[in-house]
């Protein structure tokens, strides 16, 4: 397997991937891995977002008909 360095990387975006990790029980190390892996290999977010949505999509959630508002006098 190969191995990068990530120099010069700014503390705030560490302390945020240390959160991460942390929130997901992983080390740092592990979690720029899994991160690295889905930027490169995801790469379709609409498609993933319309297989994950597609349970919601039904006639039952068809919008009402829309009816004209009332009319304004401006007299």
């Amino acid at each position: 397997m190969a191995a990068i360095t990530v120099r010069n990387l700014d503390d705030e975006v560490q302390r945020r991937l240390k959160r991460r990790a942390a929130a997901n029980n992983q080390s740092m190390e592990a979690e720029a891995r899994s991160i690295l892996s889905a930027a490169v290999t995801g790469g379709d977010f609409a498609r993933a977002w319309v297989a994950a949505t597609a349970e919601f999509r039904s006639d039952d959630l068809k919008l009402p008909a829309r009816t004209l508002g009332r009319e304004l006098d401006l007299s």
